[in-house]
């Protein structure tokens, strides 16, 4: 297992020199850069400004991970849909570009009024375009676990039996819903085959830890697991050197 850092709320306002310099200063060794944030990897970039990025990364100890982007495939709109597809496939190009090796989405909810299989199958069909699409720049899918609804493993489940293309991944987000039903072993083994990378937040508090790092080693999981914390700190760089220890100790490095 690998530690990096998800530039949500942490790294939210610090430029791509200053989200490299700190991953490599704190023993971060990756960085999903989420779109829309200070730095400024977007796909409106040229060519030669995505060069640039890649090649900061290069010199540096700190990969990218991949781009968090918000392109979701739950709309009851298929224009919406449509149009989340293409920007999708704009990310995918952007972090080939930049030399990352895969973009987040995610669905964000189950409209009203429309049947609940009809939306899994929609979710999914879709993902199967952008990862065919991804296939050609070796860029792969990763369905964030996210949403009222969605976010039930079950649903995940569903969505990822007709997501059925080998680019297509699962990004836990280690959610109070993993543990509802038969709780967390059961609907993590529901999608443990599919595991592409892993949002981890709060490693004291709220969640089974030391649990799902038992899973992820019983599975001899070898991929991402990011931090994506949401509660602001006015000493970031203390604080993830604390959970770089914390990481330490439950992933028994």
């Amino acid at each position: 297992m690998r530690l990096g850092l998800v530039t949500y709320m942490w790294g939210a306002d610090w430029d791509l020199l200053t989200v490299i310099k700190n991953c490599a200063d704190t023993g971060f060794e990756g960085v999903e850069l989420r779109s829309t944030h200070k730095h400024g990897v977007e796909p409106t970039l040229n060519a030669d400004e995505r060069r640039e990025v890649a090649r900061r990364f290069a010199d540096s100890p700190v990969e990218l991970v991949g781009l968090g982007t918000a392109c979701e495939f739950h709309s009851a709109d298929a224009a919406v849909v449509r149009k989340n597809v293409e920007e999708a496939k704009d990310f995918i190009r952007l972090c080939h570009d930049c030399g990352g090796t895969g973009i987040k989405v995610r669905p964000n909810g189950l409209p009203a009024d429309v049947p609940v299989p009809r939306t899994l199958e929609q979710i999914g069909r879709a993902m199967n375009e952008v990862a065919e699409y991804g296939a050609g720049y070796g860029v792969e899918i990763r369905l964030e676990v996210h949403g009222r609804g969605t976010s039930e493993l079950p649903h995940i489940k569903t969505i990822m039996d007709i997501a059925d293309h080998p680019g297509n991944v699962v990004c836990w987000n280690c959610n109070a819903q993993d543990l509802k039903g038969k709780g967390l072993e059961a609907n993590f083994r529901l999608v443990q085959d599919r595991m592409g990378t892993i949002h981890i937040h709060d490693l004291i508090t709220g969640y089974p830890w030391l649990e799902l790092f038992a899973l992820l080693k019983s599975i001899s999981f070898e991929g991402w697991t990011l931090l994506e914390e949401g509660n602001r700190t006015s000493d970031p760089l203390r604080v993830m050197r604390y959970y770089r220890l914390l990481w330490n100790y439950m992933a028994g490095q």
